[in-house]
């Protein structure tokens, strides 16, 4: 039995570790991923797709709110196409996963025409997953969801 109490010890303590560095970031981490989400909806709203290319990773994927997956060559050119009269975040929390990740979700509330061309009057919580590398953060992954409308 102290055999197996030691093997469970030993074998947990990486799980405890990793839970451990998951944590809110210090202020100014927080304040400049929140700052890099709120310039990535002001681009969108602005048509501006470099300015949104500049955010994400070479190997960005998103997964849009109606399941299909976008490159970031995709998303820049559907942000180029669209064109919004009104587009907000709300709601939004970061969530640390060491020092060079992290996790950042909210809501975002759109009025307009997507890349598609399609008109849009909605609501979608989203998750954004950021990495810092050579003293950039970059995000890597986007997934988003429809929420009922208000």
């Amino acid at each position: 039995m102290t055999r197996f109490l030691i093997a469970a010890a030993i074998a947990l303590t990486p799980l405890t570790a990793a839970a451990q560095s998951t944590y809110r970031p210090p202020p100014p981490v927080e304040q400049a991923l929140l700052a890099l989400e709120q310039r990535w909806v002001t681009a969108g709203k602005a048509s501006d797709g470099k300015a949104v290319g500049e955010l994400l990773a070479e190997n960005f994927v998103a997964i849009d709110a109606d399941g299909s997956m976008r490159t970031k060559a995709e998303l820049v050119e559907r942000t180029t196409k669209g064109k919004w009269t009104s587009a907000t975040l709300t709601d939004m929390k970061v969530v640390m996963h060491g020092n060079n990740t992290a996790i950042v979700t909210g809501v975002w509330a759109g009025v307009g025409t997507d890349g598609s061309g399609k008109a849009v009057d909605a609501r979608e919580r989203w998750a954004d997953t950021w990495v810092k590398a050579d003293g950039k953060w970059r995000c890597v992954a986007s997934a988003s969801s429809p929420l009922p409308a208000k």
